[in-house]
């Protein structure tokens, strides 16, 4: 090994690697994407927003956002309204069958981080979450 292969970001850009290749694979697997899963949980556990507010509340680029919500509109799992307050933006909610599509992806994402993780000791998997958060 040489000395670059031990460096902390080299080891975490490999570490990403591997978590992304297990991610991609487990949501390819299961018909959806981690865009949605993230959407649908940002409405459960902050309720209905615009697109705009489900962009910066997620991360996700707007024009993503734009092709996910019509993914997941066509679907049935969420619905859009006029906001009350301003007519020029809907509003988006969850409906009943996206809380039991994000029931089922919360399903894939716990597999996919007992897949990532699966190395690691209960322990040392709650310090790699600890050191984690402060990098972050």
């Amino acid at each position: 090994m040489s000395r670059i292969d031990l460096t902390a970001t080299w080891l975490l850009s490999r570490a990403n690697a591997r978590a992304q290749l297990i991610r991609a694979e487990a949501f390819a697997a299961a018909g959806s994407s981690g865009y949605l899963a993230r959407l649908l949980a940002s409405l459960a556990d902050d309720g209905p927003a615009s697109q705009a507010e489900l962009g910066r509340r997620t991360g996700i680029d707007p024009s993503d956002v734009v092709a996910a919500m019509n993914s997941l509109d066509s679907s049935g799992f969420v619905r859009r309204e006029r906001d009350p307050a301003d007519a020029r933006r809907n509003l988006i909610t969850m409906t009943k069958a996206g809380r039991a599509e994000l029931r089922r992806l919360d399903a894939v994402v716990a597999d996919i981080q007992e897949r990532f993780l699966e190395p690691l000791t209960a322990a040392q998997r709650a310090q790699l979450v600890k050191f984690l958060g402060k990098l972050a």
